[in-house]
């Protein structure tokens, strides 16, 4: 069982990311704090030739993204060759809307499966990003376990630790359900102040992390990509935060 390397979800610092000018100033910071990987999400409008020439500058690799399943559906070779591009193979979407009802979850999994199979023809994977009301109950079931099993093996499931816990979820638990098909997890930590849920950085809070790394070295995850949706404890500022995540996960043995 290989360690998942750590990445960064861009998203995290997407205040700082709105135009070229500011992703040229704010990736370098990225690789300052140590990172040698990230995944896409929240930029503003860039050329995808000159996020990759910025990236390479600074040593870091896009090894993930969040795109639009429209796009996937419907500009199929667009994407690849965005993909192709960013030298990238793992492509995910950041949910999906829909009816909460299992009909709903029902057409969920089949829009997936067909993104899925479009870009597997390709050679890249399609990851789908819960939060936590995919875990309500139809049926018997959570709508997340609906979609996990009527969607065809080439759906990737990128758990999100906070999100699952939220949900009344045990993070470990669900990495062990999408095992094998998880190359991707989102990191995130949960912290308890008053009667208040906040994100925080990973080792910062509530999570068992233990479990969750054991889990995901046991389901095969390639990266572990720590997101904070917002910076609600100290360190606030989003780049803080996510260097003390880094360093938390090298100190639980996590490489880059």
């Amino acid at each position: 069982m290989a360690d998942p390397r750590i990445a960064a979800q861009l998203y995290t610092l997407r205040d700082y990311l709105k135009t070229p000018a500011d992703i040229a100033v704010s990736l370098p910071k990225v690789a300052r704090l140590g990172y040698k990987a990230v995944q896409t999400s929240g930029l503003g409008p860039i050329d995808d030739a000159e996020l990759r020439r910025i990236t390479d500058g600074e040593g870091l690799e896009i090894v993930a993204t969040h795109v639009g399943i429209d796009g996937i559906l419907n500009d199929t070779a667009r994407v690849i060759a965005q993909h192709q591009t960013y030298g990238c193979r793992h492509v995910g979407i950041g949910g999906l809307p829909g009816e909460a009802t299992a009909a709903g979850y029902l057409e969920r999994a089949r829009q997936c499966t067909a993104a899925a199979e479009k870009l597997a023809a390709a050679g890249l994977t399609f990851s789908y990003h819960n939060h936590n009301h995919e875990l309500q109950i139809f049926d018997g079931q959570p709508g997340l376990q609906i979609m996990l099993a009527n969607s065809s093996a080439a759906v990737c499931f990128e758990i999100d630790t906070y999100w699952i816990q939220a949900g009344g979820g045990d993070p470990a638990a669900w990495i062990t359900k999408v095992a094998g098909r998880c190359p991707l997890l989102h990191y995130k930590d949960m912290a308890v102040v008053g009667r208040d849920q906040k994100f925080a950085p990973v080792g910062a809070g509530n999570l068992n992390w233990p479990a969750i790394n054991a889990a995901a070295r046991a389901a095969g995850a390639e990266f572990v990509i720590v997101e904070q949706d917002r910076c609600e404890i100290d360190p606030t500022d989003p780049f803080e935060a996510l260097g003390l995540s880094l360093r938390n996960l090298q100190a639980m043995g996590l490489p880059l």
